[in-house]
């Protein structure tokens, strides 16, 4: 039986500013969700699984409503004393400083503005960003932004509209990320053993899981999940479609949206309970709270 557990709160930055103009493409103000998650928790997949579901995945990148980026491609380069120590399995990847995290900062304020932004995609073999590898951004409807620390920063985090948290136990992790750093990033089983003991999880349980408390949404089992990934799918579809019925609006466009957003979250909501015993809302005082804001006057 599937199982969902449910942290849903207020809109809190439902605001999505009137669409412009930028070199010639429409300016987009996206709508922001971060995901994060332990390693190899199935952060990816579930992104994956999303983009699959809204049909975005073989869209043509100018013309995609949803996007996804990594923070895999963000992080610091290493000098030479790093490199080395990565070598031999002796530098911590999953730590914050690992990350340009300044970086993050301005993409995401960049992509939030609606500016066109280009990500390198990383080498996990030579521990490096490939910068001839260039992934270009366009403004987009929804922007998925997936990893390990996407909520550690609070500057980084009060950005995300929406806030997911993939939860898989620590066996399954581990089972999932020896075969994969051994067949796809190089490694031999002695240095992804010794990695994840020294650095992987003690990190995991400093840095990572606290953060699971910032986030709205918890997805237990992650892609395996599939009436999670339906709902969010679900919901994504709703932004896309207040997307769509803010461009035909004459109302002033945050009261409209910011009604809008209010009224489909009650809707979810009242979806969620009918469906207990399979999802668990774990705060029923925001379903209070949000109808109360539903029913005051605009």
């Amino acid at each position: 039986m599937a199982d969902m557990s449910m942290n849903i709160v207020t809109p809190r930055k439902m605001s999505f500013g009137i669409n412009g103009k930028l070199n010639g493409l429409e300016s987009k103000t996206p709508f922001l969700i971060g995901v994060s998650g332990g390693t190899a928790s199935g952060k990816s997949t579930v992104c994956k699984r999303i983009m699959e579901k809204l049909g975005q995945v073989d869209m043509d990148h100018m013309q995609r409503q949803v996007v996804c980026i990594s923070q895999d491609s963000f992080y610091r380069d290493l000098s030479p004393a790093e490199k080395l120590k990565a070598e031999k399995g002796q530098y911590n990847f999953d730590h914050p400083d690992a990350f340009d995290n300044d970086l993050i900062l301005q993409t995401l304020q960049d992509i939030l503005a609606g500016v066109k932004c280009e990500i390198p995609a990383y080498d996990y073999r030579t521990n490096s960003l490939m910068k001839d590898q260039i992934t270009t951004i366009y403004p987009a409807d929804v922007v998925l932004f997936e990893g390990i620390l996407v909520f550690y920063f609070p500057k980084i985090r009060d950005l995300f509209h929406m806030k997911l948290f993939v939860d898989t136990d620590s066996d399954t992790r581990l089972a999932r990320r020896v075969p994969r750093d051994i067949k796809e990033r190089g490694r031999d089983l002695d240095y992804v053993l010794n990695q994840y003991m020294n650095f992987v999880k003690p990190a995991f349980e400093e840095f990572c899981l606290p953060t699971k408390k910032f986030a709205d949404v918890i997805i237990p089992r992650g892609a395996d999940n599939t009436v999670a990934i339906d709902l969010i799918v679900h919901h994504i579809w709703d932004i896309l479609r207040l997307k769509k019925a803010e461009n035909s609006s004459r109302q002033h466009p945050y009261i409209y949206q910011h009604r809008l957003a209010i009224d489909l979250i009650v809707q979810h909501i009242r979806d969620f309970l009918s469906n207990r015993g399979r999802i668990t809302v774990q705060s029923e005082s925001s379903i209070n709270k949000a109808e109360k804001l539903s029913k005051r006057p605009h």
